[in-house]
C-alpha cells in the first residue's frame, strides 16, 4: 500500500509541473523511477532526488577462452588497458572528468596483477584469469560465491561512503564470449543470436567464437544460475552480479551500460527479481544481442550512439540526462507555485 501511495504522489508531483502532462517524455519516467527508489529507501516520499555523488566502477578480469583467438587483441591488453585507466587515458576517464564522476577500477582476476598508489585500483582477485570455458568450467562454485560476495562488499563500501548513483563498466579480453554464453545458457537464446562481433573480429574468428561458445552452453544449459556462472562466467561478471544485488538491497540506482553489464544485470535479476527496480538503462549497444537483453527488461534506453566500447562509457554519457531529470523534479515550478492556470 505504501509503495502504491508513493506511486500516486510522485506521479502527481511530476504532472503538476509547469508543462503538459508527459511533455518531458523519458525524463518524466526517469524522475519517477529515481523518486520511487529514494522514497522506498527512506520510507517517505522523496521531494528531492539526489544523484550528486555518482561513481563508475570498472571491473576487470581475464578469460581463458581468449587464448583461442576469439578477439582482435590478446589477453595482455586487459592489463594494458587497466594501466591506461590508472593513468587517466581511456575514454571512460575522459567522460568521468567531463561529468565530474568518481572512478575506480577493480582487478577481479587478470592474468597478472598491477600496482597502484593512487587509490584508484581495488584488488579483488579470484585467480589469474578464468579457465577456458570451451573445455572446462571457467571457475569453481566457490569462486562464484566469493566473487558475488566481493562485489556486494565493494558496492556496500561505496554506498556507505556516500555514493548515490552507481555505474558499472568492464574490461576483459574475451568477455563478450562469456556474456554471450551466459545469455544463451540462462535464456535458451540460440548461440547464433547471442554471439556478436565483439571488438570487431573477422568471419573466421566469428565462426570459431560461435563453436566455442556453443560448447560452453551445451555443458551449462539447464543448470542453476550459479552453476551457469561457474561454467561460462567471468571474474568481472560475477563481481558485477554481486554489485547489482547489493545496490538493490540498499535501494541505490544503477545506470546500466552495454551488453556485458546488461547480461550481469539479467543474471542478478534471475537471482533476485527486485534488482529490476533499481536499473536505469543508458544506451543501446552495437553488440547484436544487447537488444534481446533489453527486451527481457522491457527497457527503453536513453541513448543510441552506436557504441561498442564498454568501460561504462554509455552510462557516463547518459549521466547528464539523469541530472536533468532530477533537477526538473526538484526545482521546476508547479502550476500553483508559478501562478499558471490551464
Amino acid at each position: 500500500m505504501l509503495v502504491n501511495t508513493f506511486d500516486r504522489s510522485i506521479q502527481n508531483r511530476i504532472d503538476q509541473k509547469t508543462k503538459p502532462v508527459g511533455a518531458l517524455g523519458k525524463l518524466e519516467t526517469l524522475a519517477f523511477q529515481l523518486a520511487k527508489i529514494q522514497s522506498v529507501a527512506s520510507g517517505q516520499l522523496a521531494t528531492h532526488i539526489d544523484v550528486s555523488n555518482p561513481i563508475v566502477i570498472v571491473f576487470a578480469g581475464d578469460h581463458g577462452v581468449a587464448a583461442q583467438g576469439v578477439s582482435i587483441a590478446p589477453s595482455a591488453v586487459t592489463q594494458q588497458m587497466v594501466m591506461n585507466f590508472l593513468a587517466g587515458g581511456a575514454a571512460i576517464n575522459c567522460f568521468c572528468r567531463a561529468n565530474d564522476i568518481a572512478f575506480n577500477v577493480v582487478d577481479c582476476g587478470m592474468l597478472e596483477s598491477v600496482s597502484d598508489s593512487s587509490g584508484t585500483l581495488l584488488s579483488s582477485r579470484l585467480g589469474d584469469g578464468t579457465d577456458d570455458f570451451s573445455s572446462q568450467p571457467a571457475m569453481t562454485l566457490e569462486q562464484v560465491t566469493k566473487g558475488i560476495d566481493a562485489g556486494r562488499n565493494i558496492i556496500a563500501s561505496k554506498i556507505e561512503s556516500g555514493v548515490n548513483l552507481l555505474m558499472f563498466g568492464e574490461m576483459g579480453i574475451g568477455n563478450t564470449s562469456s556474456a554471450a554464453a551466459l545469455l544463451s545458457a540462462i535464456t535458451e537464446l540460440p548461440v547464433e543470436q547471442s554471439v556478436g562481433l565483439g571488438t570487431g573480429i573477422n568471419a573466421d574468428q566469428l565462426a570459431l567464437k560461435l563453436a566455442l561458445v556453443q560448447r560452453g552452453v551445451d555443458r551449462a544449459q539447464g543448470k542453476s544460475v550459479t552453476e551457469i556462472l561457474s561454467h561460462v562466467g567471468g571474474f568481472e561478471i560475477v563481481h558485477m552480479v554481486g554489485g547489482f544485488l547489493e545496490a538493490s538491497k540498499r535501494q541505490i540506482p544503477v545506470l546500466v551500460d552495454g551488453f556485458i553489464v546488461s547480461v550481469a544485470a539479467l543474471i542478478a535479476a534471475k537471482l533476485d527479481p527486485s534488482v529490476d527496480d533499481v536499473l536505469l538503462f543508458s544506451h543501446t549497444s552495437q553488440e547484436s544481442a544487447h537488444h534481446y537483453v533489453l527486451e527481457q527488461f522491457d527497457a527503453k534506453p536513453l541513448l543510441d550512439l552506436s557504441l561498442r566500447l564498454g568501460e561504462g562509457t554509455g552510462a557516463a554519457l547518459a549521466y547528464p540526462i539523469i541530472k536533468c531529470a532530477a533537477e526538473f523534479y526538484n526545482s521546476m515550478a508547479s502550476f500553483d507555485s508559478a501562478g499558471v492556470t490551464v
